[in-house]
């Protein structure tokens, strides 16, 4: 088990789903491109690999950021400045905080599953799309997304530095849309998906490919 602090920051303007990529570029250089958290580039060739500990979203109609364990040192470098105007596209646009939220969680594998859904998930790389088109039926389609999904919250464990010592347990209870989307001038395939799991994970963290952008969103059942 190990506690990870999780804040959420909500901004008092609305953008399209589309122009999280802006927002994020704008909100890298309000904080200055040297803050390499923000962005995970070294240089314009390298990359700092591993899971962003920040991450842009869009939450009803709202920009957010997502600061996950460390993430949450660096986002004073953004809100270490006095103007707050930052240019989406060609508009420009105010960032006001509507909603901040800090909370810590215990994360760790449970003997009672949690129900979650995940929006955008992009699962599968070009190799795993072919592998995943090669395969016959629903079921060889479920359980091959299945591991995948279980390998995207290990890369979660490990980009906070959470040694998983016990087995996950995940299955897919629905795969509720399938659609391409636009990511990096690329057409990627992308899931809406139910699934339960027994390790626990907080609201809007991000699952997979592209999660610092805003993909693979997850959202808690929670029950009535």
């Amino acid at each position: 088990m190990i506690k990870i602090r999780f804040l959420k920051i909500q901004f008092d303007t609305e953008i399209e789903a589309y122009e999280i990529p802006a927002f994020r570029g704008a909100v890298i250089a309000k904080a200055g491109n040297e803050h390499i958290i923000f962005h995970n580039h070294l240089n314009d060739r390298e990359f700092l690999y591993g899971y962003p500990v920040i991450q842009y979203k869009r939450i009803g109609k709202n920009p957010a950021i997502i600061c996950i364990d460390y993430g949450v040192e660096e986002i004073h470098h953004l809100f270490n400045n006095t103007n707050m105007e930052i240019v989406i596209g060609q508009r420009p646009v105010s960032l006001v905080v509507k909603n901040l939220q800090m909370q810590q969680y215990n994360l760790q594998v449970w003997e009672k599953h949690f129900e979650y859904r995940l929006y955008n998930w992009l699962a599968l790389n070009q190799e795993n799309y072919e592998k995943y088109q090669a395969l016959k039926d629903e079921l060889s389609q479920t359980i091959f997304l299945e591991n995948i999904l279980k390998a995207n919250i290990i890369s979660f464990a490990k980009g906070v530095k959470w040694d998983v010592d016990k087995e996950i347990s995940l299955r897919i209870d629905e795969l509720i849309k399938a659609k391409i989307v636009p990511y990096k001038q690329q057409k990627l395939l992308a899931f809406d998906i139910r699934f339960r799991s027994n390790v626990f994970l907080p609201d809007f963290v991000g699952l997979g490919k592209g999660v610092s952008l805003g993909f693979g969103t997850v959202s808690q059942i929670k029950n009535r």
